[in-house]
């Protein structure tokens, strides 16, 4: 049964990685944000860039660093959410 579960948790957040990942791809390149696949990646993606777009403004380094930590704290609650449920 758990591991059933952590296959599922995997999966929710491989996808939330792939969904990040696409998001800094597209800050790169000229893009439609109406789009309506682009509007549904920038809604799951923003609740998790957004803390971090606040703790470190690209404005003052003109580089957002918030991606990286966005991917920091992914892991890190998956490693704790796995190792809880292995527990």
């Amino acid at each position: 049964m758990n591991y059933q579960i952590i296959v599922m948790i995997n999966l929710i957040f491989k996808v939330l990685y792939m969904a990040l990942f696409i998001r800094v791809i597209l800050s790169w390149v000229p893009h439609n944000p109406n789009h309506p696949l682009i509007s549904l990646l920038y809604r799951i993606t923003e609740p998790m860039l957004r803390p971090f777009q606040n703790l470190v403004p690209s404005w003052k380094i003109g580089i957002d660093l918030a991606p990286i930590f966005a991917f920091l704290a992914l892991s890190i609650i998956q490693k704790i959410v796995i190792s809880i449920l292995i527990n």
